[in-house]
Protein backbone atom coordinates (compact mmCIF):
# COMPACT_ATOMS: atom_id res chain seq x y z
CA UNK A 1 0.00 0.00 0.00
CA UNK A 2 2.75 2.50 0.97
CA UNK A 3 6.38 2.66 -0.06
CA UNK A 4 9.00 4.34 2.10
CA UNK A 5 11.21 6.85 0.26
CA UNK A 6 14.02 9.24 1.16
CA UNK A 7 12.73 12.78 1.90
CA UNK A 8 15.02 14.10 -0.85
CA UNK A 9 12.93 12.15 -3.38
CA UNK A 10 9.83 14.31 -2.77
CA UNK A 11 8.80 16.07 -5.97
CA UNK A 12 5.79 18.04 -4.68
CA UNK A 13 5.63 21.82 -4.47
CA UNK A 14 5.49 22.35 -0.71
CA UNK A 15 3.72 25.71 -1.03
CA UNK A 16 0.86 24.10 -2.93
CA UNK A 17 0.97 20.92 -0.86
CA UNK A 18 0.47 22.76 2.45
CA UNK A 19 -1.17 26.05 1.49
CA UNK A 20 -3.58 24.88 -1.22
CA UNK A 21 -4.10 21.15 -0.74
CA UNK A 22 -3.81 21.24 3.08
CA UNK A 23 -2.63 18.51 5.41
CA UNK A 24 -3.96 16.58 8.36
CA UNK A 25 -1.78 16.78 11.45
CA UNK A 26 -2.32 13.60 13.46
CA UNK A 27 -0.87 13.02 16.92
CA UNK A 28 -1.33 10.57 19.76
CA UNK A 29 -1.01 6.83 19.53
CA UNK A 30 -2.50 4.52 16.90
CA UNK A 31 -5.12 3.54 19.51
CA UNK A 32 -5.95 7.06 20.76
CA UNK A 33 -5.28 10.04 18.53
CA UNK A 34 -6.76 13.13 16.96
CA UNK A 35 -6.33 14.87 13.64
CA UNK A 36 -6.76 18.44 12.47
CA UNK A 37 -6.50 20.26 9.17
CA UNK A 38 -3.64 22.70 8.64
CA UNK A 39 -2.81 25.08 5.82
CA UNK A 40 0.14 26.68 7.59
CA UNK A 41 3.48 24.94 7.87
CA UNK A 42 6.77 24.32 6.21
CA UNK A 43 9.30 21.74 5.13
CA UNK A 44 13.03 22.23 5.10
CA UNK A 45 16.35 21.38 6.67
CA UNK A 46 17.43 22.19 10.22
CA UNK A 47 20.23 20.71 12.31
CA UNK A 48 21.31 18.81 9.17
CA UNK A 49 18.00 16.91 9.21
CA UNK A 50 14.86 17.08 7.05
CA UNK A 51 12.15 18.76 9.14
CA UNK A 52 8.50 19.76 9.09
CA UNK A 53 7.29 22.83 10.96
CA UNK A 54 3.69 23.00 12.13
CA UNK A 55 1.67 25.62 14.00
CA UNK A 56 -1.13 24.67 16.41
CA UNK A 57 -3.27 26.91 18.63
CA UNK A 58 -3.56 25.82 22.28
CA UNK A 59 -7.34 25.40 22.17
CA UNK A 60 -7.16 22.74 19.46
CA UNK A 61 -7.78 19.20 20.71
CA UNK A 62 -4.77 17.94 18.72
CA UNK A 63 -2.56 20.26 20.80
CA UNK A 64 -2.96 17.96 23.82
CA UNK A 65 -1.86 14.94 21.78
CA UNK A 66 1.14 16.86 20.41
CA UNK A 67 2.17 17.81 23.93
CA UNK A 68 1.92 14.26 25.27
CA UNK A 69 3.52 12.27 22.44
CA UNK A 70 6.93 12.27 20.74
CA UNK A 71 5.65 11.75 17.16
CA UNK A 72 3.17 13.37 14.80
CA UNK A 73 2.35 12.82 11.15
CA UNK A 74 1.36 15.00 8.22
CA UNK A 75 -1.01 13.27 5.80
CA UNK A 76 -1.60 14.70 2.31
CA UNK A 77 -4.52 13.70 0.08
CA UNK A 78 -5.87 13.89 -3.44
CA UNK A 79 -8.50 16.51 -4.34
CA UNK A 80 -11.37 14.05 -3.81
CA UNK A 81 -10.79 14.35 -0.03
CA UNK A 82 -11.05 18.17 0.20
CA UNK A 83 -14.53 18.04 1.79
CA UNK A 84 -13.27 15.72 4.54
CA UNK A 85 -10.24 17.93 5.17
CA UNK A 86 -12.52 20.96 5.50
CA UNK A 87 -14.64 18.98 7.96
CA UNK A 88 -11.58 18.03 10.05
CA UNK A 89 -10.69 21.71 10.28
CA UNK A 90 -14.17 22.78 11.40
CA UNK A 91 -15.19 20.03 13.86
CA UNK A 92 -13.41 19.14 17.10
CA UNK A 93 -12.47 15.58 17.93
CA UNK A 94 -13.61 16.36 21.48
CA UNK A 95 -17.21 16.33 20.27
CA UNK A 96 -17.21 13.48 17.77
CA UNK A 97 -15.22 10.82 15.97
CA UNK A 98 -13.91 12.72 12.95
CA UNK A 99 -12.23 9.60 11.60
CA UNK A 100 -15.54 7.72 11.32
CA UNK A 101 -17.40 10.78 10.01
CA UNK A 102 -14.86 11.18 7.19
CA UNK A 103 -14.36 7.50 6.41
CA UNK A 104 -10.73 7.66 7.54
CA UNK A 105 -8.77 4.74 9.00
CA UNK A 106 -5.82 5.11 11.33
CA UNK A 107 -2.58 3.38 10.39
CA UNK A 108 0.58 3.09 12.44
CA UNK A 109 4.16 3.91 11.51
CA UNK A 110 5.82 2.70 14.69
CA UNK A 111 4.36 4.88 17.45
CA UNK A 112 2.96 7.45 15.02
CA UNK A 113 -0.68 7.38 13.85
CA UNK A 114 -1.47 8.43 10.29
CA UNK A 115 -4.44 8.41 7.93
CA UNK A 116 -4.41 5.38 5.63
CA UNK A 117 -6.34 7.12 2.85
CA UNK A 118 -3.54 9.66 2.29
CA UNK A 119 -1.29 9.70 -0.78
CA UNK A 120 1.72 10.99 1.17
CA UNK A 121 2.59 10.74 4.86
CA UNK A 122 5.46 12.43 6.68
CA UNK A 123 6.30 10.79 10.00
CA UNK A 124 7.90 13.32 12.34
CA UNK A 125 9.72 13.04 15.66
CA UNK A 126 9.14 16.15 17.75
CA UNK A 127 12.50 17.91 18.22
CA UNK A 128 11.50 21.42 19.30
CA UNK A 129 8.54 23.55 20.32
CA UNK A 130 8.00 27.14 21.33
CA UNK A 131 5.16 29.65 21.43
CA UNK A 132 5.00 32.50 18.95
CA UNK A 133 5.85 35.75 20.68
CA UNK A 134 3.56 38.69 19.79
CA UNK A 135 6.35 41.13 20.69
CA UNK A 136 8.21 39.86 17.63
CA UNK A 137 5.29 40.21 15.17
CA UNK A 138 4.46 43.05 12.84
CA UNK A 139 0.91 44.44 12.66
CA UNK A 140 -0.12 42.23 9.74
CA UNK A 141 0.94 39.06 11.57
CA UNK A 142 -0.77 40.26 14.78
CA UNK A 143 -4.04 40.72 12.88
CA UNK A 144 -4.33 36.90 12.82
CA UNK A 145 -4.64 36.83 16.62
CA UNK A 146 -7.68 38.85 17.68
CA UNK A 147 -8.18 36.41 20.59
CA UNK A 148 -4.45 36.49 21.48
CA UNK A 149 -4.36 32.69 21.01
CA UNK A 150 -0.85 32.50 19.59
CA UNK A 151 0.24 29.31 17.88
CA UNK A 152 2.73 26.88 19.33
CA UNK A 153 5.41 25.99 16.79
CA UNK A 154 6.54 22.38 16.57
CA UNK A 155 9.55 21.27 14.57
CA UNK A 156 9.65 17.59 13.80
CA UNK A 157 12.45 15.63 12.21
CA UNK A 158 11.03 13.75 9.23
CA UNK A 159 11.96 10.18 10.12
CA UNK A 160 9.97 8.46 7.38
CA UNK A 161 8.20 9.41 4.14
CA UNK A 162 5.42 7.09 3.00
CA UNK A 163 4.10 7.34 -0.56
CA UNK A 164 1.04 5.47 -1.77
CA UNK A 165 2.02 2.91 -4.36
CA UNK A 166 0.22 3.21 -7.68
CA UNK A 167 -2.37 0.51 -8.30
CA UNK A 168 -1.81 -1.51 -11.46
CA UNK A 169 -5.15 -2.20 -13.20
Amino acid sequence: MFQSIDPKQLQENVFSLIGDQWTLITAGTPDHCNTMTASWGGLGVLWRKPVATIYVRPQRYTYTFLEENPYFTLSFFGPQWKKQLAYCGAVSGREEDKFAACGFHVGAAGQAPYIQEANLVLVCKKRYWNDLNPAHMDEEALSNYQAKDYHRVYIGEITQVLVRQKQIP
